[in-house]
């Protein structure tokens, strides 16, 4: 194998660890490459299907090459017993000498211990933190989730330049373009589920299905918001369940159809808040119970205020096209009765401005929280 272009190793193996974007959940994507004497002898990266740590894979392609090298990885090598045995192990057994890593592993269960016990055997143990930040985006799930014990919440929106997402009535067509509405599948392709209420679904007959084409570790949870059960059992939500729908309701809901929906597959939870309405809160906490490690929310406006009101929401992505709606009518992207004054408004970080197509971009910000 040949040397890598100016010896950047360590972002081959990040490029190797996005390979596995999707595929791994509840574990990281981790990516690694093996290089000895200026020459690359392995590569691996893990996906969920294929068991095996990207740590092993390189050490298996490199084979009695690894004595001696210097393995690059995205992320810790893990030091405990799951799935598989701990990566630690495997590099000592394979005389890797070095190893360099952008991130110490969130997981509790391994936080700097896997690096503790390679300094401890011997292995010399780099740290490289000019790659800590892109190490983290790759795993941006698994890292809030190891550090937090929630899943990442992710608000997704279209809306015009005046912040609207509907007109108040004729709304067929798109609000972005087919290119913008592309990279929204790159977002739920990255999610572990799918988030909307039943005003979207009765309005749009949507599936809320990944439409990326590419392979998961698990299907996309689609969660509808339905205090009353009033999906209809021929949408298409319904009709494409396979297992892979979750309705949080009330305890309000027919019992008559929620027999008819669990006929179809849909899973029925009563998660109700002390007013009777369904908790968000309440299917975080099931999501995080479940290792869900991502959450993204495309609702409607009011749905969507309720989600930034009570605090779940952790980013938002904002699709942006050249168009103005205007009028007081128009559905604003965060309805519902808002902040009443301007140093009550919800505060956002970590702005970032991407650009989708031409003259469409995309707002993608942290929320700002109390220290």
């Amino acid at each position: 194998m040949t040397a890598a272009a100016g010896g950047d190793y360590l972002a081959q193996a990040l490029d190797l660890a996005e390979l596995g974007v999707g595929q791994t959940s509840p574990n990281p994507a981790v990516g690694a490459v093996i290089v000895r004497e200026g020459q690359i002898a392995g590569r691996g990266y893990h996906t969920w299907s294929g068991v095996k740590h990207a740590e092993v894979l390189a050490i298996e392609e490199a084979g009695e090459r690894a004595r001696g090298a210097t393995m690059y990885v995205s992320l810790e090598p893990c030091s405990h017993q799951g799935r598989t045995g701990p990566c630690v192990e495997a590099i000592l057994a394979a005389g890797i000498a070095k190893v360099v890593a952008p991130l110490e592993d969130p997981n509790p269960l391994v936080r700097g211990r896997g690096f503790e016990l390679l300094r401890q055997a011997g292995v010399a143990v780099e740290i490289d933190a000019g790659q800590a930040a892109r190490a983290e985006r790759i795993n941006e799930g698994f890292v809030h989730f190891m550090r937090t014990g929630r899943p990442l919440v992710t608000l997704k929106a279209a809306l015009t330049l005046d912040g609207k997402i509907a007109a108040p009535e004729d709304n067929r067509g798109w609000i972005t373009s087919e290119t913008a509405r592309a990279h929204v599948q790159t977002l739920r392709h990255r999610s572990d589920a799918i988030l909307t209420g039943i005003g979207t679904v009765l309005a749009d007959d949507c599936r809320l299905t990944d439409r990326s084409g590419l392979p998961r570790s698990r299907p996309l949870l689609r969660i509808v918001l339905d205090s009353q059960l009033r999906l209809p059992a021929d949408s298409q939500m319904a009709r494409s369940c396979q297992n892979d729908v979750l309705v949080a309701t009330t305890s309000a809901a027919s019992a008559e159809r929620r027999r008819r929906l669990e006929a179809l597959g849909v899973r029925i939870e009563v998660l109700e808040r002390a007013d009777g309405r369904v908790s968000l809160e309440g299917v975080i906490a099931l999501l995080a119970r479940e290792k869900y490690l991502s959450l993204m929310i495309e609702a409607g406006s009011r749905v969507n205020w309720s989600a930034l009101e009570s605090g779940v929401v952790d980013k938002i992505f904002f699709y942006y096209a050249p168009k103005i709606l205007g009028g007081l009518q128009s559905l604003p992207v965060a309805g519902g009765a808002g902040r009443q004054r301007r140093r009550d408004a919800i505060r956002f970080r970590q702005v970032q401005l991407h650009s989708i197509a031409t003259d469409e971009f995309a707002v993608e910000a942290h929320l700002e929280r109390p220290d």
